[in-house]
């Protein structure tokens, strides 16, 4: 068996914050509720979980402790998948990969919309000298799921170290790699994607405004890594410009019909691309508690 199943009464404790996971789950009936805090003075209800969501994956990805506390909201029944057997469960269901590449793109999309939020009220706050300025903060933060309390700001840069294993563990699997060269547009910011890419040799640099006169270099992908992920998950119009930097570098590309037999035959791949996405959501998470941290330390002074 690759997964069991598990039954919980309303008001039980099914995975809490703080502790060290090495399962996730998929809730199979009923509902349950997200806390952040949970028990505590602050303690912050973030959402509710419908039939058919997936919960407590970040842990498995990576060694990483639980950041919520979830409690079944009534009678609810789960799927409980372990670490050890996530090979299993997605042999059995291969569809699940991209399901939950696409559960962490959407939280990586939402996630990086609250943070350009955030990121404008505070500029507007160091422009200003009014009191006033935090006001929309504050009323953005009780809409928000995430609502930032002093306690709640427990912040950790992510490790990167889980990333390099992942990529390690590919560094000899270049599969159909292709060679290009320097200045090659792999895709461009406004088109909607339909495949992702690994860098196996050389660099992709990723722009905004690629080739005008405010160009801003966002990122530089070297190897081991991935890129476009997020333009391949969510559907969307690329946000930025993918090209490559050093003539010869030697790219993978992987469209959504290629994922189930890239398991098959190296489910190292499929890791990588799993943790990059993970390392992702850490990062946009880390910059907007860090943001909403200075606003809240600055509204006190």
């Amino acid at each position: 068996m690759s997964a069991i199943e598990k039954t919980f009464a309303g008001g039980e404790i099914i995975i809490k914050e703080g502790d060290s996971g090495n399962t996730f789950f998929q809730l199979l009936e009923g509902k349950a509720k997200v806390f952040k805090n949970y028990g505590q003075d602050d303690q912050v209800e973030i959402a509710t979980l419908d039939q058919g969501q997936y919960f407590g994956e970040m842990a498995v990805i990576e060694t990483y402790p639980r950041s919520t506390t979830v409690i079944a909201d009534g009678d609810a029944k789960v799927l409980e998948i372990a670490a050890e057997e996530l090979g299993d469960y997605f042999t059995q269901n291969p569809d699940k990969i991209i399901e939950i590449m696409r559960l962490l793109a959407t939280r990586i999309k939402t996630m990086a919309d609250d943070y350009k939020e955030v990121k404008k009220m505070l500029d507007s706050i160091h422009k200003s000298d009014s009191s006033s300025a935090y006001d929309g903060f504050f009323k953005m933060m009780q809409k928000q799921s995430i609502f930032v309390a002093p306690k709640s700001m427990r912040l950790e840069k992510p490790s990167v170290e889980e990333l390099l294993k992942a990529g390690q563990l590919v560094a000899q699997q270049s599969g159909s790699a292709e060679e290009f060269p320097y200045g090659t547009v792999m895709y461009k910011e406004g088109e909607v994607g339909n495949c992702m890419y690994i860098v196996h040799e050389g660099e992709v640099n990723v722009y905004k405004n690629y080739g005008a006169a405010d160009e801003i270099k966002l990122d530089s992908v070297k190897p081991i890594a991935c890129f476009g992920e997020l333009g391949l998950l969510s559907g969307e119009p690329r946000e930025a410009t993918a090209a490559v930097e050093v003539s010869g570098t030697k790219i993978e590309a992987i469209r959504p019909e290629d994922l189930e037999s890239i398991f098959k035959t190296s489910p190292e791949k499929i890791e990588m691309i799993l943790k990059n996405l993970s390392y992702r959501l850490r990062v946009i998470t880390y910059d907007y508690f860090k943001a909403c941290k200075e606003i809240l330390e600055a509204s006190q002074n």
